[in-house]
């Protein structure tokens, strides 16, 4: 019998004045979709706008309410849609006994977790979930005084927070240590492609935004693509040819998300520089998504982050199959926006193939350059 999946509730809390390009209602939406994707059933979904941030996340009778909801409705998690301050969250839990709490990073990194096939995605998202909860193991012990035993901890000891704590130090020493041997490998692993002397073009974007669709479109191969939210971690590269008989080797990356961990990022460095490493960017859109320049804005402030805003650039503005009608695709004031945001656009479906010889001779175009 199939195990049923957790009752969860999502919370969000929009600080009057903070600077986002995101409506509450749609990041929301957003976490809607990620707790759904990682198997949670969402039962209730609670807001609120407050004027200063607090030590629980929530305003003091927001907190009575969630008490009656999670009673009435027995849930058995909140999600929160932000990052959680240690003590933030030790206060919600203590605030809500017996109710789990779990902020967006939290999710994100199970979904991680769930979705790694391979060695290093693996020791990246291991690595990230440590560095994730190191700051946050007091919250995980209520039995503080409790010493460890054995030969050499007689007396005062080591409790076990710091027992553990060190434990996870060790465990993050190890896998940096790790990591840096697959990026080291990956380096050598580019040098080599570099003496093939084929130029690199790397797909970026935000997640579920279509690019293992359109590798498998340009490459005429099976990289898994599915209609959710990180689907792919791992990077896969591809020898594409162009019409003037050269070829290229393009690369699928991780797609970004907004409010992306800063853990995720430093410990998928190493996947990243896959980017860095390639003679052209193409940036992957979903234009039919309603939140569309808000996903181009949030890939920008990763490439910023990875000091690659000054690589060439083609926007490739996919899924132009499912824009509604009622767009006038060339000229929707929105869309121009969005295609002042790169050096040239192209409107493209990696699912029909609409516009794909075209995207090519662009990416032909810009190489030669």
């Amino acid at each position: 019998m199939a195990a049923q999946p957790e009752r969860v509730m999502l919370v969000g809390v929009h600080i009057k004045g903070s600077r986002t390009r995101w409506k509450p209602k749609d990041s929301i939406a957003e976490l809607q979709e990620l707790a759904s994707g990682a198997g949670a059933e969402v039962v209730d979904i609670v807001s609120q706008q407050l004027t200063k941030p607090t030590q629980t996340y929530v305003g003091k009778g927001k907190l009575e309410s969630l008490l009656e909801i999670i009673k009435g409705k027995k849930i058995d998690t909140i999600i929160c849609d932000d990052e959680l301050k240690p003590t933030q969250q030790l206060n919600l839990e203590s605030a809500l006994p017996g109710t789990k709490v779990i902020d967006r990073t939290a999710l994100i990194l199970d979904i991680f977790a769930s979705r790694a096939q391979t060695h290093e995605g693996r020791l990246q998202v291991d690595l990230a979930q440590h560095e994730y909860l190191l700051p946050r193991l007091a919250g995980q012990w209520t039995h503080l005084e409790r010493l460890g035993g054995g030969i050499g901890t007689r007396g005062p000891g080591e409790s076990q927070i710091e027992t553990d704590r060190r434990l996870a130090r060790n465990r993050i020493g190890k896998l940096k240590k790790d990591i840096e041997k697959v990026r080291e490998h990956r380096q050598r692993y580019r040098k080599r492609r570099k003496r093939s002397d084929l130029p690199i073009v790397s797909l970026v974007g935000y997640t579920n935004a279509g690019k293992s669709t359109l590798l498998n479109t340009l490459a005429s191969s099976r990289v898994i693509a599915e209609n959710k939210l990180f689907s792919t971690l791992d990077p896969v590269t591809r020898k594409i040819p162009l019409n003037n008989g050269k070829e290229i080797l393009l690369t699928d990356t991780v797609g970004f998300i907004q409010k992306l961990p800063t853990s995720l990022v430093v410990a998928f460095r190493a996947t990243l520089e896959e980017a860095e490493e390639a003679d052209l960017l193409v940036h992957v859109s979903d234009i039919s998504h309603k939140n569309r320049y808000e996903h181009c804005y949030a890939v920008n402030e990763v490439l910023e982050n990875l000091g690659l805003t000054d690589k060439p650039k083609i926007g490739a503005l996919n899924k132009i199959d499912l824009l509604p009608k009622e767009y006038k695709a060339y000229g929707d004031p929105s869309l121009i926006q969005l295609m002042d945001q790169f050096d040239q656009t192209v409107f493209c479906s990696a699912e029909t193939g609409f516009g794909i010889g075209e995207l090519i001779n662009t990416i032909e175009k810009r190489i030669s350059q």
